[in-house]
């Protein structure tokens, strides 16, 4: 078992535990009230800094029901947290955009991580045809 050595910013937020032991995701929680009105961007605190282990990085996406919630998109998608980003005062922080008005309240859960290994070195080795099978499309529809 890899161990996560974790500073917590504030103490108004609920401590880091699997998602209702359903998911190996962890949510994660604003740690300050924030107001954004509609179109406004905010990097909004999410009240911890953590020291991965080294090949190691945290994928931070927003829940299932963040944008019903608080109306906000996270404007990078997919957050990479690598195992550099482990100072004294690198906090984690979620890039929002709001498409309406809304609040955000301390210890409300907006997003939630994972934590991956780094993806091996690869050697690209070009050619001129691929042997698979030409769907001629797009996605795993194979349409256009």
């Amino acid at each position: 078992m890899e161990k996560i050595v974790i500073k917590y910013f504030t103490d108004k937020i609920d401590k880091l535990e699997y998602i209702d032991g359903k998911s190996d995701w962890i949510d994660l929680r604003a740690s300050e009230d924030i107001t954004l009105k509609k179109g406004e961007f905010k990097l909004i605190p999410l009240g911890v800094a953590m020291k991965l282990p080294e090949g190691y990085e945290a994928h931070i996406v927003p829940r299932s029901s963040t944008f019903k919630n608080f109306g906000i998109i996270q404007t990078n998608h997919c957050g990479i947290i690598d195992s550099s980003y482990c100072g004294d005062n690198d906090m984690w922080r979620m890039p929002a955009l709001a498409v309406r008005d809304t609040e955000i309240h301390v210890n409300d859960r907006i997003c939630q991580f994972r934590i991956f290994k780094n993806q091996p070195e690869l050697l690209f080795e070009e050619t001129t045809k691929l042997e698979g099978e030409d769907r001629g499309g797009f996605g795993s529809t194979g349409k256009a």
